[in-house]
């Protein structure tokens, strides 16, 4: 049931992060606020194909 799952940037749109998440749990996309390296500063992040 646990599926890989990429994380983007809200605001450059880059692909930072790679997470799993449980998709009986989590059906809906995944949103985090984590730090992005290319803003240099915690941003939303969300979930990508």
């Amino acid at each position: 049931m646990r599926v890989n799952i990429i994380l983007a940037c809200a605001d450059c749109k880059r692909r930072n992060y790679f997470t799993v998440k449980n998709k009986k749990n989590d059906p809906d996309r995944l949103e985090m606020r984590k730090y992005c390296k290319f803003c240099k500063k915690h941003t939303s992040h969300k979930e990508t194909k």
